[in-house]
Order: structure tokens, then C-alpha cells, then sequence
């Protein structure tokens, strides 16, 4: 069955995280999970994990590589014990840019260094676990030395689930070789950029170590202008068409615009980003390409839209909770709607 996710907004404030994922577990939702904004996502995790008791708890997308695998080791099995089992780990590679400039951190290639990444975290918790010493050696990363005194109790649920956040067909590969899941980044998110270039290469990397089993799931992440007034909608469409402006000024993201006829594009927002003109590009991003990423409908016909979007196509798929909580029960009728037609 098609799990559900909550995925936290940008600025909540902590002290409001507890609140947000109480909502989204009487609603109904599976899953709720926090991101790399403007908190920390893992904080906020905790926060989220001590305020429920069952709906699972993820991060959707740690940015990792800034971080020691041991440092995230040590937070997520924290959060596993916390949670009694509900825990969720995502990584996320972020853009060089952020990696160089925002996190003063070394840029190497992303997939070879998230594999690393994710070998490391399960080598450490075998080790934590299973009592197998540490031993992990890789071009990036080596850890050789965990103290017995200093080293965490096993758990009742040692499998945490690591799912990635990718754009590109290397990490999509990656996760169908060895994550738990794949998040997509809503700017890759349109049904035909998940069959044209995510799915096939999850299959790649799956046949790579002939896994045919306990195949990595595919979680949509969409833009999604929903709600139940025409001038909510239409202000969230409003938003996103500045927010897609600057996004798309970014390379990584461009693939999209070519597959749907705008090579242009992404080349003409970067250039205005250098002239600091950041009002002009809000134009650029006409009706038709906002369509073109953003689910837009009211809470009585999203089931509709995103079925016919994404049915069939993913394992879960991410919904947004309402700001106003007087339309909580429409979007749990939503979700109900949604795990029989996905």
C-alpha cells in the first residue's frame, strides 16, 4: 500500500514542530518527516518522535556529507531507540555550491561518496549491534577504532531504514542498488522524469547486485499547490512560480526543463541571477511550466489529479499539511481517498 508522508514546511518554528506531527498522525498520515531548511532536521526529528506514538518519523533529507557518518551513526540510533523502531534516515548530497560555500565542507563526486556514506553507517551499527569490530576502509571515509565503554547498546530494532534524496540517474542507480528508498526533489518530480530517467535507473543500480527482492521504493516529493479556496491556491502558485524561478537557476535541476522543451531556460534564470536581476525572472516561469510542476487542485479533486499523475508509478508520495487545521479533515479524507487509488 502507497505510504503517505507529511513533510515538515519551512518555517516552523521548533517549538511548533511537536504540534505539526501530532496533526499529521490524527490525520492519518504514515509518515512525517523533517528537512534541511532551517532547523536541524535531526533536533527536529526528536522533537517530532516524542510528540507521536506511531506514525513513523523521518528526516527527509540530511544534508550528510557535511557531517562524520559517525556523528549521524550515534543521532540516528538515538532516534531509533527513542522512537521504539519508527525512525527513518534520509541523505542527501546538496549542490556543490552549498556543499563548498554554505558548509565550508570539500566537494567530491556525490555517488561514490554517498555509497561510502551508507556502507559506513551500517558497518558502524553491525558494529554496535552484532559486536563486529569496525573495520571500514574507503577512499573517503575509514573508521577503525570504536571503544567498548563508549560504544551504544544494541537495540530491539536495529534496521533503519536509509532511503537518498537524488536528482540524477547515479544516485538514482545508487538507491536501487542499496537504499531503502529514493526521495525525489520536487524540481524532479513530474511523472515522466520518474519514468524516463529515476525508475529505469533505480533497475540499473538494482541489477548491478542482482536485487529482486526487497526492491528500493520510489517516494514523489511534487510541488503541490492544494487547498480549498481559489485564492489559497492560486497564492500558493503564486509562490512557487518565485521560488521555481530562482531554483531552476541552479544546473543540477535543468535536466527537467530540457526533457520538456526548455533548454533555454535554466541558462537565461542563471544570467539574471549574476546581474542580480531576481525580479525579472519571476516572468520567465509562464502558466504553462508551472503546470508542468505543480499539482494544482482543490482538497475535493486532488485525489483525481494525483492519481492521475502517480498512480501506479510510486510507493509513496508526499502531501502537504494544511496551515489552516480546518481543513484537517479534508485532507484525511484525501489520504484515505489517495491509499485506494495509488
Amino acid at each position: 500500500m502507497v505510504k503517505i508522508w507529511a513533510q515538515l514546511r519551512e518555517h516552523v518554528p521548533l517549538g511548533e514542530v511537536a504540534e505539526f506531527a501530532r496533526r499529521a498522525e490524527k490525520m492519518g498520515y504514515d509518515r512525517v518527516a523533517t528537512s534541511e531548511f532551517d532547523h536541524d532536521p535531526l533536533l527536529a526529528a526528536g522533537a517530532a518522535v516524542q510528540a507521536t506514538e506511531h506514525i513513523e518519523v523521518a528526516v527527509a533529507g540530511l544534508v550528510c556529507f557535511p557531517r562524520s557518518p559517525m556523528t549521524t551513526a550515534v543521532a540516528a540510533w538515538d532516534l531509533q531507540e527513542y522512537s521504539q523502531g519508527r525512525f527513518r534516515l534520509g541523505l542527501s548530497p546538496l549542490v556543490a555550491q552549498n556543499i563548498l560555500q554554505k558548509f565550508s565542507t570539500p566537494w567530491f563526486p556525490p555517488a561514490p561518496r554517498m555509497r561510502e556514506y551508507i556502507q559506513s553507517l551500517r558497518a558502524i551499527f553491525r558494529c554496535w549491534q552484532d559486536g563486529e569490530p569496525l573495520n571500514y576502509r574507503g577512499e573517503y571515509y575509514q573508521f577503525t577504532r570504536q571503544q567498548g565503554y563508549a560504544k551504544p547498546q544494541p537495540l530491539p530494532y536495529p534496521q533503519i531504514p536509509i532511503h537518498i534524496g537524488a536528482t540524477g540517474p547515479n544516485l538514482a542507480a545508487l538507491a536501487g542498488e542499496l537504499a531503502s528508498a529514493l526521495y525525489t526533489h520536487p524540481t524532479n518530480t513530474t511523472p515522466r522524469y520518474l519514468r524516463e530517467v529515476i525508475q529505469p535507473n533505480m533497475k540499473k543500480g538494482a541489477a548491478r547486485v542482482n536485487r529482486t527482492q526487497d526492491r528500493a521504493l520510489l517516494v514523489a516529493n511534487p510541488f503541490s499547490a492544494i487547498g480549498s479556496r481559489d485564492a489559497e491556491i492560486q497564492a500558493l502558485r503564486e509562490n512557487y512560480r518565485r521560488f521555481l524561478a530562482t531554483v531552476f537557476s541552479t544546473p543540477r535541476y535543468w535536466p527537467s526543463l530540457e526533457m520538456f522543451g526548455w533548454p533555454d531556460l535554466g541558462p537565461h534564470l542563471k544570467d539574471l541571477v549574476k546581474q542580480d536581476r531576481w525580479e525579472d525572472m519571476i516572468p520567465c516561469f509562464t502558466d504553462e511550466i508551472l503546470d508542468t510542476f505543480v499539482v494544482t487542485a482543490h482538497y475535493g479533486d486532488a485525489a483525481d489529479v494525483l492519481s492521475e499523475w502517480y498512480g501506479g508509478l510510486v510507493d509513496g508520495i508526499a502531501v502537504p499539511v494544511p496551515r489552516d487545521p480546518s481543513d484537517d479533515a479534508a485532507v484525511a479524507k484525501l489520504i484515505e481517498e489517495l491509499r485506494q487509488r495509488l
